[in-house]
């Protein structure tokens, strides 16, 4: 059973190394992560008021009456066509397979039947992921999936052992060319930010890094990007924006 909390696009990505390229986004339900400490206050179907990421639709399983439900990958691959149908690409869309946490699913046969489908058609396929788990490259077309990594930091709130898994890391880089890591940070986070990026990295393998901005709404977004910008720019790292918030602040399915 593959628990998916929206299939949506095309639309672009909105943040990492491909922003600003079309793509379908197949967001899966669950997450081993709540991430109160990035702050973004929602309530339940039963009226209880939370704190989590803003995301919090697909990570909250008091959510998941909402989730569909898929027992085989050839269903969601349907969804998928259904949004594409009319629409005339010159090239292979993206696919995002987001969350959540979507390699929560990383075991299950329809899943990996989902990934070899988009790898073998030919698309660039990247899953966005907190990159937590332990996760094992058992077929070659796995080294060819993207994973945008967004390592939590002391922000989120979670803790260290639980957020930081050096030998998934280690794992996915070694296995995926084209992988890197992104961390979310806001204006008041900044110093420490940096500390505890440089004690990650120096334990895992080069790779490009992307500092990104904290906010569910754009007037976040704009409050946080220049104080990131340049921190970016002062430690060498990478800077990505969130363009989808910016344009359309947190709203859904677009």
């Amino acid at each position: 059973m593959l628990e998916i909390n929206e299939i949506f696009g095309p639309t672009i990505q909105g943040e990492g190394k491909f922003v600003g390229s079309p793509s379908i986004f197949i967001r899966f339900g669950k997450c081993n992560f709540s991430c109160v400490g990035f702050g973004v206050e929602y309530e339940t179907p039963s009226g209880i008021k939370k704190c989590a990421c803003d995301s919090y639709y697909a990570v909250d399983k008091e959510f998941k009456d909402n989730w569909y439900k898929y027992e085989s990958h050839l269903d969601i691959i349907n969804e998928v066509n259904k949004l594409l149908e009319n629409f005339d690409y010159k090239y292979k869309i993206d696919i995002v397979i987001t969350g959540g946490e979507p390699l929560l699913y990383w075991n299950k046969v329809e899943f990996q039947n989902l990934l070899r489908y988009y790898i073998e058609k030919n698309h660039k396929v990247t899953i966005e992921t907190n990159g937590s788990l332990d996760i094992n490259f058992k077929e070659e077309f796995q080294k060819k999936l993207i994973f945008s990594m967004s390592v939590k930091l002391s922000n989120s709130l979670e803790p260290l052992k639980k957020r930081v898994n050096i030998a998934t890391l280690t794992t996915v880089l070694q296995n995926s060319s084209e992988s890197y890591l992104k961390f979310v940070i806001g204006d008041d986070f900044l110093t420490q930010a940096i500390d505890e990026i440089n004690d990650i990295l120096k334990d895992i393998p080069k790779c490009d890094v992307y500092l990104m901005p904290l906010g569910d709404t754009s007037k976040q977004i704009d409050n946080n990007s220049i104080k990131v910008i340049n921190l970016a720019i002062k430690y060498g790292f990478k800077y990505s924006d969130r363009l989808h918030i910016r344009v359309w602040n947190n709203k859904r399915g677009v």
